[in-house]
């Protein structure tokens, strides 16, 4: 069984540090801050998930998202892994995988897209205009 590295709890937890894109880096390396992983409210998730992107951080970015989708209510959960699988797929993308980035983003088109069928809250989002943007990257 490999030894995993664990918090307080006994939660794993990834104690390497990482590049920008969510690569690990070998133990004693300078990395990327780490995000928090305390779930902030949804337009605090936007805002820090935007700035993330914004830094070239799009793994930190569905990090954030992650974090919220693990804590918010059933009914928003499509919304939150969607979002976060389009972070996923520009990561791929950023890292050169286009197969991996083009299937994400499709992924994460589908869900999302289904999520705005069902007219739960985006919390300003144009979920369309996301998705088009996201396809237009890979």
């Amino acid at each position: 069984m490999i030894d995993r590295d664990r918090n307080e709890q006994g939660r794993a937890q990834q104690a390497r540090p990482r590049d920008a894109l969510g690569r690990p880096l070998p133990y004693g390396e300078v990395g990327v801050e780490p995000i928090s992983e305390e779930p902030l409210p949804p337009e605090e998730t936007l805002a820090y998930a935007r700035e993330l992107l914004d830094a070239g951080r799009p793994f930190a970015a569905h990090e954030a998202l992650e974090v919220r989708w693990k804590s918010c209510p059933e009914e928003e959960r499509e919304l939150w892994q969607g979002l976060a699988q389009l972070c996923v797929g520009l990561t791929h993308h950023e890292r050169g995988n286009a197969v991996g980035a083009s299937r994400l983003i499709e992924r994460a088109a589908r869900r999302l897209e289904a999520y705005g069928r069902g007219g739960g809250p985006t919390y300003g989002l144009d979920l369309g205009s996301l998705i088009g943007c996201a396809r237009d990257r890979v």
